[in-house]
C-alpha cells in the first residue's frame, strides 16, 4: 500500500474530523470497539426515522432505492459487485451463513489462528458434532507464520478462515499471501475484516477472498446492528442458503405466488426485514470514506498510530502490537505494568479518553481523523494515573 502524499493525509484528517462530532467532547481511541458514527450517518438514520415517524410505510420505494445506493458503496469499498454483497445484522451472521451452509463431511477441517476473536471460532467449533476439526494456528503477538500456517492444510481442509487484522494486539495480516496458500491448496478463503475494513484498502479480485464479513460499528463509522458479508459470485452454488424468508426468492413481494426460487444474488440471504435505519447509515458512512480515499484514510491512520508508539515509547510503556510495514494498523496494544487496567480505563474516561483494555494490556485504535491533540490528551491521562 502507497503512502499517501503527507498534505493530502492532512487535508484527509481535516475533513474526516470535521465529520466527527465526537471529537468536540472526546479523545476517542475505542474504534477497534465501538466507534462513534460520522454526522452523515447519523444525518441519514435520523432522515430514515422522521420519515418513518412522518409517513409511515409509503416511502417504501425510495428507501429501497437507497438502500441499493448503498449496497453498491459497500460492494466498490472492496472492488465487488453488489449483486455479490449481503446485508447482515454483524460479522458473525456473516461467518455463519458460511459456517452453516457449506456441505460438511465428517474428516473435513477448518484452519484458523489461535488469536481470533471468539465469533470466529465459535461457528466453526460448532461443526464439530458434524465431525468438522478447527484447527488453531499459534502466532507470535499476532505474526502469523505463514509457512506454519500451510503446513496445518490438508486435502480435507474446506476453509481457511482469518481475521485480516488481530483485535487484541493489532497486527494486519497478508491476505495475499493467505489468498494463494488457499488457492494452492483447494481450501476456500473466509476473512473476518471487521478490524481493517474502512480503515485501510482492500480489493476481494486481488486477494482471492471468497467470503468476507464486516460489521459496520467499528472502522466504518456505522451504527452497530448494519454489516456487510461478501459471496463471490461463483462460490453461490456451493453455499446453501440459510435464514430463508419471504426476501430470499426472485417473486420479492409478490407474496401469493409461493415457489422457492432463490436470488441468483447474495441478497437471497437476507430473509427478512432489514435494518433500514442503520443500513442508510453505515451507507453515508462508507461513502464519505470512499470519497476521501482508502488510501489516504489509511495513511492518516498510520501516521497517528506511529506518534501513540513514540509518546508511549517516551513513556517507557511497551508496545507489543507489530509495527513494520504492513504489519502495522489502527490498533496499538501495551502494557501498562502493575497497575489495574480497569482503573487506569476509568480513570482515562473521566478526562475524556476513551480507550479499551484486553489481554492483560491496554489497547488504543485512533481512526484517521485522530490528530496530535487528542495523543497529548492520551500521554497526560496516561501520565496523571497514581
Amino acid at each position: 500500500m502507497a503512502d499517501a502524499p503527507y498534505d493530502v493525509m492532512v487535508e484527509t484528517r481535516r475533513q474526516l474530523r470535521a465529520h466527527m462530532p465526537v471529537a468536540d467532547k472526546w479523545a476517542y481511541f475505542d474504534h477497534a470497539a465501538v466507534s462513534p458514527v460520522t454526522a452523515s450517518a447519523a444525518a441519514a438514520m435520523w432522515r430514515c426515522t422522521d420519515e418513518c415517524l412522518r409517513e409511515g410505510d409509503t416511502l417504501w420505494p425510495e428507501w429501497a432505492r437507497r438502500i441499493h445506493d448503498m449496497r453498491q458503496e459497500a460492494a466498490g469499498l472492496i472492488g465487488a459487485d453488489a449483486d455479490e454483497i449481503a446485508l447482515v445484522p454483524n460479522t458473525t451472521a456473516g461467518i455463519n451463513l458460511v459456517a452453516e451452509g457449506l456441505d460438511w463431511h465428517p474428516g473435513d477441517n477448518v484452519v484458523t489462528l489461535a488469536d481470533e476473536y471468539p465469533s470466529n471460532l465459535y461457528p466453526w467449533m460448532h461443526l464439530a458434532d458434524r465431525g468438522v476439526e478447527t484447527r488453531r494456528v499459534p502466532t507470535n503477538d499476532g505474526r502469523v507464520d505463514y509457512d506454519q500456517l500451510e503446513d496445518h492444510v490438508d486435502e480435507r481442509t474446506r476453509v481457511i478462515t482469518v481475521s485480516w487484522v488481530a483485535f487484541s494486539n493489532g497486527c494486519r495480516r497478508d491476505l495475499g499471501v493467505i489468498g494463494e496458500i488457499a488457492a494452492r491448496r483447494g481450501a476456500l478463503f473466509f476473512v473476518d475484516a471487521i478490524q481493517g475494513l474502512g480503515a485501510f484498502p482492500l480489493d476481494v479480485r486481488e486477494t482471492s477472498i471468497d467470503f468476507l464479513a464486516a460489521d459496520g460499528h467499528k472502522w466504518m463509522l456505522g451504527p452497530e446492528g448494519a454489516g456487510i458479508a461478501y459471496i463471490r459470485r461463483d462460490r453461490l452454488p456451493i453455499l446453501r442458503a440459510t435464514g430463508v424468508g419471504a426476501h430470499s426468492v426472485v417473486q420479492g413481494s409478490d407474496y401469493t405466488h409461493i415457489e422457492l426460487k432463490l436470488k441468483e444474488n447474495a441478497s437471497r440471504y437476507e430473509g427478512g426485514s432489514l435494518n433500514v435505519p442503520g443500513m442508510l447509515g453505515l451507507g453515508a458512512s462508507i461513502a464519505l470514506l470512499r470519497s476521501l480515499g482508502p488510501a489516504n484514510v489509511a495513511a492518516a491512520v498510520l501516521d497517528i498510530t506511529d506518534h501513540v508508539c513514540q509518546e508511549l515509547e517516551k513513556l517507557k510503556l511497551r508496545v507489543v502490537s507489530p509495527r513494520d510495514g504492513e504489519e502495522r494498523s489502527g490498533i496499538v496494544s501495551f502494557e501498562f505494568p502493575q497497575a489495574d487496567l480497569l482503573a487506569v480505563r476509568r480513570h482515562c474516561l473521566a478526562r475524556g479518553v476513551a480507550l479499551a483494555t484486553r489481554a492483560g494490556r491496554i489497547r488504543v485504535s485512533p481512526h484517521g481523523y485522530t490528530d496530535r491533540d487528542d495523543v497529548a490528551r492520551l500521554i497526560g491521562a496516561l501520565q496523571s494515573f497514581n
